[in-house]
């Protein structure tokens, strides 16, 4: 799997991230395992979990594999904090004592003495960015966390934080947001203040929360995360009449090349200026092939344009047709 460099950084990871957002939910701590050493024999490195999957247990899996499975240094570990709410002095959101308590908690879950990239999951409108901040350059000076980055932050936002975090020596190096041919908001603002800034996006739900592979075309699986009352919502957000012309867009180019729809939508997102790595989250193996089976597939110019149009985020008036809420994220429920 070719190897990108994050940002403007020297830290190097496989242009397809695993994520684990499922691990201690839906997919069992065997099925995780298996995942990740097949995604580790296709030469990926970029593992992707946060404090707040299956209320720590993602990260607990994680570091279990740790012990005799899967040697640490062949990993590169992303986890999150910022994102839960919990009750107490040091119970969530971005407080500099939420942060680093979290952060060690997280590093105990995942059996290591550091992660190489620390992300700051969301916004927090009540603690103070520099106090934030504080806290991402406690956790990369003490060694804990040898890079940052941050996570479905808004233009202006990336823009501020990365620009109070470049008058340090320690930059941030990485933004995650939604960005599929679903949703491309992230065009307008978070992905051109990315860029200036020297940070690589790591784009979460490439394949438009499932909707992009083409399976709820005639209704919803029953074994699918539409039909999960946990997930339903997450998903129908993009089952409109709009992503429906979207996705047999995609279902045709797919038959055209010969591969599947989930492959041509995760090369699209893949190969977009700026993208470093999509976090694919698989629930088990067989899902996990099938994204790994995109690794060789090259859009031809022809199918990449059409897809460019038919996802435009302009209607036929040059309107915008994204969500009112694009800034703000309609993010899944992860615990």
């Amino acid at each position: 799997m070719e190897q990108r460099r994050l940002g403007a950084s020297g830290l190097k990871v496989s242009r397809l991230a695993l994520g684990t957002m499922s691990w201690g939910r839906d997919t069992d701590a065997d099925e995780a395992g298996a995942s990740l050493l097949a995604f580790l024999d296709a030469g990926g490195t970029l593992v992707d979990t946060a404090d707040v999957y299956s209320g720590g247990e993602a990260e607990r899996i994680l570091g279990s594999l740790f012990d005799d499975v899967i040697p640490r240094n062949e990993v590169v570990v992303a986890t999150k904090a910022g994102a839960r709410r919990d009750d107490g002095p040091f119970g969530g959101g971005a407080s500099r004592a939420a942060l680093l308590t979290a952060l060690d908690d997280s590093l105990d879950r995942l059996n290591t003495d550091y992660v190489d990239l620390w992300q700051l999951h969301e916004w927090d409108d009540d603690v103070p960015l520099e106090e934030t901040l504080a806290a991402v350059d406690v956790a990369l000076t003490t060694g804990r966390a040898r890079y940052a980055g941050i996570a479905n932050y808004a233009g202006w936002q990336v823009a501020s934080a990365a620009t109070r975090q470049s008058l340090t020596s320690l930059p941030l190096v990485s933004v995650q947001s939604e960005y599929s041919l679903l949703d491309r908001s992230v065009e307008t603002e978070v992905l051109p203040a990315a860029e200036h800034h020297g940070l690589g996006l790591m784009p979460w739900g490439p394949l438009g929360r499932g909707v992009l592979t083409g399976k709820y075309r005639e209704g919803v699986p029953a074994d699918s995360r539409g039909a999960s009352e946990h997930l339903a919502g997450y998903v129908n957000r993009h089952r409109t009449e709009r992503t429906a012309r979207i996705v047999q867009a995609v279902v045709t180019a797919a038959h055209g090349l010969g591969t599947s729809p989930l492959a041509v939508a995760l090369a699209w997102v893949r190969d977009r200026p700026g993208v470093v790595a999509p976090v694919v989250g698989a629930r088990d193996g067989a899902q996990l092939l099938g994204s790994l089976a995109a690794e060789d597939l090259v859009l031809p110019s022809a199918i990449r344009g059409a897809l460019d149009d038919v996802s435009s985020p302009a209607g036929p008036s040059g309107t915008s047709v994204l969500d009112d809420e694009a800034e703000e994220p309609d993010l899944p429920p992860w615990e």
